[in-house]
């Protein structure tokens, strides 16, 4: 009889999910590193690219300051493992990264009006350590969004739902689209020839 309980004991846990759990959960943790790891990189390249800028376009004080300034603010943030675990904090964290990212933007933008700094050494290279950083950071926000699906299933899938509520799982944040209305709505497209000016 008591080997039929641990038999019956061993079935029910081996379905829990708890297994499952601990895996995802590790996965998440292993992506967020990465996903953290890659902005800090891109982090660490910024001063260079701003004093870079500055020598050749000193007059774009405006761009150059809000670049420094989203930095700051990214800085600010404390990304703990915790992080993930609290969807406001997710969330102010992943404005301060569209903060940058825009602003970084606004940057290259100038320097194409900079012809001797576009032909800068030192700024191709760094441009191109940023353009391959941001790839990385695609690919490490991918990884991690598959981490964290992976592991919501498992939280809201019936019978691994029982363990996430005996044991206190929740459903972990994901990274989401910043400008979402904007990008689901069709653009606007007017073949409309000109009219010529009389």
């Amino acid at each position: 009889m008591r080997a039929l309980w641990i038999v019956l004991l061993t079935l029910m846990l081996s379905g829990c999910g708890y297994n499952t759990f601990q895996t995802t959960d590790e996965q998440i943790k292993a992506s967020w590193a990465e996903v953290l790891n890659q902005y800090q990189r891109r982090a660490d390249l910024i001063p260079n690219l701003v004093n870079t800028v500055k020598g050749y376009a000193a007059q774009e004080q405006t761009v150059l300051l809000g670049v420094t300034e989203a930095r700051a603010k990214v800085g600010s943030i404390q990304a703990t493992p915790d992080l993930i675990n609290d969807e406001q904090a997710f969330s102010k964290f992943q404005a301060a990264q569209g903060e940058l990212t825009s602003a970084l933007s606004r940057l290259l933008v100038v320097a194409e009006n900079y012809p001797q700094l576009k032909s800068d050494a030192n700024f191709r290279d760094l441009q191109s350590q940023l353009e391959g950083t941001e790839n990385r950071i695609t690919v490490a926000r991918n990884r991690y969004i598959q981490a964290v699906q992976e592991y919501n299933v498992t939280v809201r899938q019936f019978p691994s739902n029982l363990t996430a509520m005996l044991f206190g799982y929740k459903v972990k944040p994901s990274f989401t689209v910043e400008n979402e209305k904007q990008i689901s709505s069709p653009p606007t497209v007017d073949f409309a020839a000109p009219k010529a000016a009389k």
